[in-house]
């Protein structure tokens, strides 16, 4: 997958969960779990926005590694607000989760190949 495709599906993902979190319930554990995967899903895409202007082959892979930490916090948190029924919409939560798991495996794959080439270059 090109970077920019990457970069766009990031994009969309964050989207998509800033327009689910306006459907959750308006009580305390709503508020903080809507707080928190804004933050995460954001922070993914930010991460790897961040990781096309590294400085060095190890500084991409570095920030790559974070926009994946994030991207398995949105998939907990997602998995979390699945559980706790804090809002009606189970369609977007269940498309933002089987998105989540396709990122993930796909950032976690970017990184494998940039851990490799890395190594074919011996600039680890």
């Amino acid at each position: 997958m090109k970077e920019y495709k990457l970069e766009d599906r990031l994009i969309k993902f964050s989207v998509q969960i800033i327009n689910c979190i306006k459907t959750f319930e308006q009580s305390d554990v709503g508020k903080y779990l809507a707080n928190q995967i804004a933050r995460s899903a954001i922070s993914s895409s930010l991460n790897y926005g961040e990781a096309k202007g590294a400085e060095s082959r190890r500084d991409f892979i570095h920030k790559l590694k974070i926009s994946l930490k994030e991207l398995h916090e949105t998939s907990v948190t997602l998995r979390i607000i699945e559980g706790c029924e804090i809002t009606k919409d189970k369609n977007g939560i269940n498309s933002s989760l089987d998105e989540c798991r396709e990122l993930i495996a796909i950032v976690s794959k970017s990184i494998l190949t940039a851990k490799k080439n890395s190594r074919a270059l011996g600039t680890q």
